[in-house]
């Protein structure tokens, strides 16, 4: 039997969160059940890469107990969506398990499995068969007969990936929206995929260690992994999630709070770091029954409508991408919100990344966005500072010539359109749009998650509605309008022409009708060019120029 070392282990982490990282759009085509809570495979693949970043700041030669606890607290930390939170339990449970172990055993194997299964079940309150719990309680089984039958270790990690896949593949029997849609589990092929990344790593094998469903006992054709909507008619429309920070949190009373508020509800972890999830329509009760009780932080609410729909669009622009004609020049451009994606479509974008502020798309999403364009040259708005990176590498690492207009805000990147000129080389249409940009403003308008400190070092309370010009928090007050007001003063729009704006998902067209006019009362030469943007988490972002 082949020894292996604790760093073995840590290097097989990795290499399964490769392995998801590269096949979560695979993952993401399948809806999550009950709703599509965000997507299923960037979810638990970034769980996974918050679990190797916090492996990553371990000293050398540090405890195996070290490592677990930077295993179960990056997962912890780092949890996106159901799917996200879930497999935190799971992770945190194999640690449990093996807490106890010298070695790599399939003894230490059936322990670790076993442990995750009570965990993960623990933290939800009604499991669901057929989705990835079941793939888990599957997996530990066959854990558990490779132990009874003492097969050395490498023939146990295979039957494990082995069951693993079969399990994926039975999901359609045991969830019957599943089988209504021809689909398989989305979670539980996450997590055979993890397994599978984790297991051929740690033996050595290059790629997956077969083809994933040839291990299924039934004689059926294979189940198709393709996309369905079944959000439609669900009785909450937000994705709400976040980390607690209490001393005094009861978990269980959480929970029956949590379950008055919606459905999907977990809370995991312990005193004093707990994770929340739970989809509702009230996100407002839901935070103030935290903040009652301890310190909220890391907080992304989604609405789950607007992402399906978003998400349906997208695959059908893919299709139509796939017959777009070759051209001599494309561009990508990353934005939130539906409405400023169809606004940067109009000025000429031919592909919109979808991310932002709380979402930063990831050097491969621009390459792929990159490849989209079906061009011979693509420049590239990142539209956020925190972009800006990604796509200078997207950049350099594109098989084509690409160029990076560094744009840093979603106005920027509608004035530098306007310097495009399809007829001209590319390095003149980066200089171009660049200077095009160059004078554009951006405030944008939100709500403060903690107690901070403005530019001025004035005190912000958490709660505050906060103002931000170009990255500087030069505005607070308690409502949108009186902050937008007091921001347009500050970047000095009485010397401006003209004022864009883009309103938020949540801000209703009365609301922007009342504010337009208290612009165009306080600032009478400013010319208001309002949209909606439906970006997330900020209410209102303008731009003055």
């Amino acid at each position: 039997m082949a020894n292996y070392s604790g760093n073995d282990v840590l290097n097989a982490i990795a290499a399964a969160s490769s392995n998801l990282s590269a096949r979560k759009d695979e993952v993401n085509r399948l809806n999550v059940f009950p709703v599509p809570d965000g997507d299923t495979g960037t979810n638990m693949s970034l769980t996974l890469e918050s679990v190797v970043n916090n492996i990553g700041t371990l000293p050398m030669g540090c405890s195996a107990a070290d490592v677990r606890r930077a295993i179960t607290t990056g997962a912890l930390m780092g949890a996106r969506g159901n799917s996200g939170v879930i497999t935190s339990q799971i992770l945190r449970g194999l640690c449990e398990g093996a807490a106890n172990a010298s070695e790599l055993s399939t003894a230490s194997i059936d322990s670790a499995f076993s442990r995750a299964v009570e965990v993960s079940f623990q933290a939800v309150r009604k499991p669901v068969e057929g989705t990835i719990l079941t793939v888990l309680k599957d997996t530990a089984a066959a854990a558990k007969r490779a132990h009874k039958k003492k097969l050395d270790v490498e023939e146990a990690l295979e039957e494990i990936v082995r069951e693993s896949y079969a399990s994926v593949q039975r999901t359609p029997e045991l969830l019957a929206v599943l089988k209504e849609n021809n689909v398989v589990d989305a979670g539980g092929f996450g997590l055979a995929i993890l397994v599978d990344g984790f297991v051929s790593a740690l033996l050595g094998k290059e790629g997956s260690l077969s083809d994933e469903f040839s291990f299924s006992p039934k004689a059926e054709p294979k189940v198709e992994i393709e996309h369905f909507n079944d959000w439609e008619g669900s009785e909450y429309r937000y994705c709400n999630e976040f980390l607690v920070h209490s001393e005094t949190l009861d978990r269980d009373e959480a929970l029956d709070f949590l379950a008055t508020m919606g459905d999907c509800e977990l809370c995991v972890g312990s005193v004093p770091k707990f994770k929340v999830h739970v989809h509702s329509n009230h996100p407002n009760k839901v935070l103030e029954y935290f903040l009652e009780r301890g310190q909220i932080f890391e907080v992304f609410i989604h609405n789950m409508d607007l992402q399906s729909v978003e998400r349906n669009e997208k695959l059908v622009a893919e299709k139509e991408q796939a017959q777009t004609e070759h051209k001599p020049f494309g561009v990508v451009a990353v934005a939130a919100g539906e409405g400023n994606a169809n606004i940067l479509r109009s000025l000429g974008v031919d592909v919109v990344v979808s991310g932002g502020q709380t979402m930063n798309p990831s050097t491969a999403d621009l390459l792929d966005a990159v490849k989209q364009c079906n061009a011979d040259a693509v420049i590239i708005l990142p539209d956020n500072s925190n972009i800006v990176m990604a796509a200078n590498s997207a950049a350099e690492l594109a098989d084509i010539p690409c160029g990076v207009v560094p744009t840093k805000s979603v106005p920027q990147a509608f004035a530098a359109m306007f310097g495009y000129d399809e007829s001209a080389g590319l390095e003149d249409n980066v200089e171009a749009m660049s200077e095009a940009f160059a004078e554009v403003k951006t405030g944008e308008v939100t709500t403060a998650i903690k107690d901070s400190h403005d530019a001025n070092g004035g005190p912000i309370a958490a709660g505050d509605v906060i103002g931000i010009a170009d990255g500087s928090i030069d505005a607070v007050g308690s409502t949108i309008e009186d902050v937008v007001l007091d921001l347009l003063d500050k970047m000095e729009a009485d010397d401006a022409d003209t004022c864009t704006i883009l309103a938020g998902e949540d801000y209703s067209d009365e609301q922007l009708e009342e504010l337009v006019s208290r612009i165009e009362e306080q600032f009478e030469d400013l010319e208001i060019d309002a949209h909606r943007g439906e970006q997330p988490l900020y209410p209102v972002v303008f731009s003055v120029e």
